[in-house]
């Protein structure tokens, strides 16, 4: 976040040293090249269906993005040309457009008779119809064609629309009963549940289709509540077993552990169940309690996956370490997945009674479980000890099977790169350039991979002259969702965001326990809804996927670019350009800046104050709006253009106190410029990478690798030539030296 700023001008310290620093690294890299353009991959689908290859052959999805006044011209000559394989897509589109500036004639034109050429959005074409017509004045018209969409589609996710609109006792039972998962559904609901608030089915459907939205603790709560009155027609021995799953699993899935604790406690007795009893009433500090239900757990499911955690959770509580070690044992010898973790605590435990003991513990780490996380940081350790006693070949030889015992693991890049920056250092440049083109091929999503690319001389910027590069980016298409009806896919790609939430939340009924294909689809829709921080979450939290099967699923998204460019989004392009062109600052660093600070929600704010996109404190807006000639008293940091504003001027301004070096001025935008002053007066400051890496602050140090990690994805993502070349690297298949 922005701090609020120091007046105080650093005195930057002068010497061949800080000239190295601010130089960047090994080579300088040329001005990136401005072409763009877009690429698709494409792959074949039967026919019917929707996919990329059909997509990439539209004329009218392109113009999605633009701005209806913009598009109108190209539409309408589109929906004129019978030829045209778009032209009901056309039709549909500039129809909805027309309807938003209420030009109805126009659009009644444009849909009349569509519905029998559309058929995959032929009750939206009628809803469509219905709408003009409401716009026109014209009401027993629009209550016949809602009429007509009950009786032609009574199955279809549209129809809750109609049911809704025409608003009728016998409609909204008709919701509720056929369409439970459906938003215009539970909007019924709560409104029943205002006048009412003792409906427990009601509250029941709440509880499993809405479990993610606001205000569901409440309904939660109520629920509880009147199954606990004995004055209530509802008693508590009414809600089944599996109603009590539900309201647990609605209560974790909000944090909500206590809770979830006691209602799970009501739910069958399954692994997942007992496990979360016991972890809830262990949060709460009902150590005893929480100990006999993981015992009951163990006893009952002696091989179930939460088993291993149960374990690892009765070594916690015991009251001495060395009580714990039956248990550590146990699940070294039954859970291979959770070994690591045992065998680290066991080691911790008998650093203090047998350190030869301890040591076999890390040697069977190391060795049986090699693959395991806690083997990776281990290794990790231990590099690091040699590197800061400069024997870096040893360092070299424990960090290199990081990365292939443990090439998911969160340090593997790390290790690739410092390879190579410890062979430089060993005077092995052929063995640290290996070091380097590994490090871009195997993990091209990595900050380690833009360090690497930068020493090695390509065309992705550096610390000293990134911010003044101006990469031309193409805003991507929406990608076709894994997921979901081809209705909905189709509302989704002709950005009609309302719709197509509604009907994907009618078809997502699996939310629960969504597949790797429907959470990414969520993710999509998240981010379609403008809720970027939650879209952004569900498809990152895809690499946490545990089964092997979803393992590979994961596994294969991850090779896409539509899956990547949805994790780094690039929502406020528009502004984000304008400002950035103003402050002749790089638009992919101001993104990067924002993602991090906001996962790009605008009206967020810190603890202290800090607002919006890129986290400005109000104070820090007071303080620049005389010096850009803006009256300080109509400062709204909620409003995207004005955040982003504000935000790139002072990062602009950080900027000019470090020479343009933009891995102080971003340090600066996170810990303040008093602290980088220190910093230079204390940390190494002849190659950069040694002074990220000695950052005191682990908040600074982990933002500024996030930081330009994320400037680094949007780079290779959006411009086609950086995006070419890591290609290049990712196809030769490089191995790390040894």
């Amino acid at each position: 976040m922005l701090k609020k700023l120091q007046k105080r001008q650093l005195s930057l310290i002068a010497g061949a040293g800080l000239c190295a620093f601010l130089a960047g690294a090994m080579v300088s890299a040329p001005e990136i090249g401005k072409s763009v353009g877009q690429w698709i991959k494409l792959s074949k689908s039967p026919p019917g269906k929707i996919s990329e290859a059909s997509k990439a052959k539209s004329v009218v999805l392109p113009l999605v993005s633009q701005l209806p006044q913009q598009r109108a011209t190209k539409l309408e000559a589109i929906a004129k040309d019978s030829n045209s394989p778009d032209r009901n897509r056309a039709r549909y589109l500039l129809a909805s457009d027309l309807i938003e500036s209420k030009e109805a004639k126009k659009a009644l034109s444009l849909l009349e008779g569509l519905e029998n050429d559309y058929p995959q959005l032929a009750p939206y074409v009628l809803l469509k119809q219905a709408q003009a017509q409401d716009l026109l004045g014209k009401d027993g018209n629009a209550s016949d064609i809602r009429r007509k969409v009950l009786k032609q589609y009574p199955k279809q996710a549209a129809t809750v629309k109609a049911l809704y609109l025409i608003a009728q006792p016998d409609t909204q039972e008709a919701a509720i009963a056929q369409f439970p998962s459906h938003p215009l559904t539970w909007d019924i609901i709560r409104k029943r549940l205002d006048e009412n608030p003792n409906q427990p089915k009601l509250q029941l459907i709440l509880a499993k289709y809405t479990f993610d939205q606001p205000g569901i603790i409440s309904v939660l709560d109520q629920l509880v509540s009147n199954s606990k009155d004995p004055t209530q027609v509802e008693a508590e021995s009414s809600l089944k077993p599996e109603e009590w799953e539900i309201i647990g699993t609605a209560y974790w899935e909000n944090n909500e552990f206590a809770k979830a604790a006691a209602a799970y406690a009501k739910a069958a007795k399954t692994p997942r169940n007992l496990y979360r009893t016991a972890r809830g009433l262990q949060v709460r500090g009902q150590k005893e309690q929480a100990q006999a239900i993981y015992q009951q757990l163990i006893q009952q499911f002696p091989e179930a996956t939460e088993t291993g955690t149960a374990l690892m959770r009765q070594a916690e509580m015991v009251q001495s370490s060395k009580d714990a070690l039956p248990y550590l044992d146990q699940v070294i010898a039954k859970f291979p997945d959770k070994a690591g973790a045992a065998l680290i605590e066991k080691a911790k435990i008998l650093d203090n009674s047998d350190k030869k003991a301890a040591e076999a513990a890390r040697q069977l780490l190391i060795t049986k479980y090699a693959n395991s996380e806690e083997a990776a940081e281990y290794r990790w350790k231990m590099a690091l000890d040699k590197a800061k006693a400069k024997d870096y070949k040893a360092a070299w030889q424990w960090a290199e099977p990081i990365t292939t015992s443990n090439p998911d693991s969160i340090l593997a890049p790390r290790a690739g790169f410092w390879v190579g920056k410890w062979a430089t250092l060993l005077g092995k440049q052929q063995e640290a350039k290996a070091a380097y083109e590994y490090a871009i091929a195997q993990y091209p999503y990595s900050y380690y991979a833009w360090r690497s690319a930068a020493i090695l001389g390509l065309n992705v910027g550096n610390f000293n002259n990134v911010r003044s590069l101006n990469p031309e980016v193409a805003s991507p298409q929406r990608p076709v969702p894994p997921a979901g009806s081809e209705t909905f896919k189709e509302l989704y790609l002709l950005g009609q965001d309302r719709d197509a939430w509604l009907q994907w939340q009618t078809e997502f009924v699996n939310k629960m326990q969504p597949t790797v294909a429907e959470q990414f689809t969520e993710g999509l829709m998240r981010l379609a809804q403008g809720e970027n921080k939650i879209g952004i979450d569900k498809i990152s939290k895809l690499e946490d996927r545990e089964t092997p099967e979803e393992k590979a699923q994961y596994h294969t998204l991850k090779q896409q670019i539509t899956y990547w460019q949805a994790r780094y989004p690039f929502p406020y392009l528009n502004e984000v350009e304008k400002w950035s062109q103003q402050q002749k600052m790089n638009p992919l660093l101001v993104t990067a800046v924002m993602r991090q600070e906001s996962q790009f929600q605008p009206k967020v704010k810190s603890t202290a104050g800090a607002t919006g996109l890129m986290q400005v404190l109000p104070s820090t807006a007071k303080w620049i709006a005389p010096q850009i000639k803006m009256d300080s008293q109509k400062i709204d940091l909620e409003n995207p253009s004005d955040n982003i504003m504000y935000g790139t001027w002072y990062l602009d301004h950080t900027h000019e106190q470090y020479q343009d070096n933009s891995l102080l001025a971003i340090a600066s935008y996170n810990a303040g410029p008093g602290n980088v002053s220190k910093w230079l007066q204390t940390l190494p400051k002849d190659d950069p990478d040694e002074f990220v890496e000695a950052i005191p602050f682990d908040e600074t140090k982990n933002y500024v690798r996030q930081v330009f990690g994320n400037y680094w994805n949007y780079l290779r993502l959006y411009n086609p030539e950086v995006s070419a070349t890591v290609r290049k690297y990712s196809t030769a298949h490089p191995e790390l030296p040894k």
